[in-house]
């Protein structure tokens, strides 16, 4: 790794220098450390950074711009949807009523927090056409595992013990299958269609008395709408088999589909992604269950009840035997809740509409400006996201998708997911969303246009890219399998930074 310039600048332990800004830390009250046992006892200090708070703030100020985020630029991320979040919705998590309140508070002191929990799951609830919701999950890998032990539970509940396989198509997300199989069940993998939909005469084949459900990303992975739902569900119901949909792409269909109408019995919400908070690099998000009728008696406890006079209450333990139990501490994620409902609140049921209507039409519309410069391989409309290719450059170049997405930083664009859905060669998949206006757009497919034509004429230009990022290409394997973790003094031929 090289890093051009002095952007990295040095770390807060090269800064450190004895004696700066030591002074502002607290001693501790005399007699605290005499509890703890003297094996457990620092013979030495802690060895930090001493440096003044200027040059501590100077240092973190500098780390914020290297990083790239929402705020600062184009971040068209297939399946995540990083769009860009309203800052009134921050200013609404920070209010100090939500922000102070302390997670064991009784119900009394918690009431406006209570309400702002059950509303949104009113809310919640209306939009994907479900009978009631859960907030707890934290992410939506957790809310799919959340939605799928209900479904166990349903079946157990019936004596259906048989029950043991999961269908998933090839176009869901990667989270489904693990999920399948964190909950003890076997996934069966369903094939897609020539057209990305799924393989309707496979997905019959596979379906039986094993069948204990089928987790369907819809939109679904290659960003399409699966045309065949109603065929698929109701194949689905007829061998007493639930349906759980991947809500991840729910920003291409609020307002316009709600999956619990079309058949869905349990599905889960991207908070973090649909309705306000960056989310990124672990966290923050959070991941709301909604259930149909069939699995209303198996949501997590405690759930937030309404009572006659209006008050509001945490439901009690044990109040409900059938539940599969908590699923993470307390109520949830509140800071990213408040900001979903922050979000719903400001919008409305015509600017949910809106939202969905612009993200669909900026795919379209990018996905049109991009089909005579990189493969597309599926014709019909997208939705909020759409699968591009890079195979035919790479056979006729030696350019790579990842060549391509490294040479995006340079343009000052952040990539696009690459290498992903795994069912399309050298595949980028690109969502615009709906908060990036026609000129950024445009800017985008400028920036594609012209390293096709770098990879055509200068290839090795792209083969080292990037080149004006704060750290040049890293090794990514290497990175994965045998990360660093600890920061230790470079020394010798590694200084000032290890090629």
């Amino acid at each position: 790794m090289t890093a051009p310039g002095d952007r990295l600048g040095p770390t807060l332990f090269e800064r450190s220098r004895p004696g700066r800004g030591g002074g502002k830390v607290p001693h501790p009250p005399k007699g605290a450390l005499a509890r703890i046992p003297a094996s457990q006892l620092r013979a030495d200090g802690p060895r930090l950074p001493e440096v003044s708070e200027p040059e501590l703030t100077r240092h973190y100020v500098n780390l914020s711009r290297l990083n790239y985020s929402v705020d600062s630029g184009f971040y068209p991320l297939g399946s995540c949807t990083m769009k860009y979040n309203p800052k009134i919705d921050e200013w609404a998590a920070r209010l100090n009523g939500f922000a102070a309140l302390h997670p064991l508070a009784p119900d009394d002191l918690a009431q406006g927090t209570l309400q702002l929990l059950w509303e949104l799951e009113q809310a919640l609830a209306e939009i994907g056409g479900m009978q009631a919701v859960t907030l707890q999950p934290a992410a939506g890998a957790q809310g799919e595992l959340t939605g799928i032990l209900m479904t166990r539970a349903y079946h157990r509940s019936r004596g259906e013990v048989e029950r043991t396989e999961v269908l998933v198509p090839d176009s869901a997300h990667g989270t489904n299958p693990a999920t399948a199989s964190m909950a003890g069940f076997k996934t069966v993998s369903i094939p897609s269609a020539a057209d990305g939909g799924v393989d309707v005469e496979a997905f019959r084949a596979a379906l039986g008395p094993r069948t204990a459900a089928v987790m369907i990303t819809n939109p679904s992975t290659l960003g399409l709408f699966e045309a065949r739902l109603g065929e698929l569900l109701a194949a689905v119901h007829k061998v007493g088999a639930l349906a759980y949909m991947d809500g991840a792409n729910l920003n291409a269909i609020m307002g316009r589909f709600k999956p619990g109408e079309a058949g869905f019995d349990v599905m889960h919400f991207n908070v973090h992604k649909t309705f306000s908070t960056p989310h990124g690099g672990g966290g923050p998000g959070a991941g709301p269950v909604g259930v149909g009728e069939k699995l209303l008696p198996f949501l997590p406890s405690p759930r937030v009840l309404r009572e006659p006079d209006g008050r509001f209450k945490l439901e009690a333990e044990g109040e409900r035997a059938t539940s599969i139990g908590r699923v993470r501490a307390f109520v949830g994620n509140t800071g990213v809740l408040v900001r979903a409902y922050a979000y719903i609140r400001a919008h409305g049921g015509s600017g949910l509409c809106e939202v969905s209507d612009d993200a669909v039409l900026a795919a379209n519309y990018l996905k049109a400006r991009l089909r005579d410069v990189l493969d597309v391989p599926f014709d019909r409309p997208c939705m909020h996201e759409f699968v591009a290719s890079s195979a035919t450059l790479k056979a006729q170049t030696g350019i790579r998708t990842l060549d391509v997405a490294k040479r995006l930083i340079d343009y000052g664009f952040h990539p696009p997911t690459i290498y992903f859905p795994l069912t399309v060669e050298e595949a980028l998949l690109i969502e615009p969303t709906e908060t990036e206006s026609i000129e950024t757009l445009d800017s985008f497919v400028t920036a594609i246009e012209r390293i096709v034509e770098e990879a055509h004429s200068d290839p090795e230009l792209l083969h080292s890219a990037p080149h004006n990022s704060p750290v040049r290409r890293l090794d990514e394997t290497m990175a994965a399998r045998q990360p660093n973790l600890r920061w230790q003094a470079m020394t010798g031929g590694q200084t000032p930074c290890p090629e």
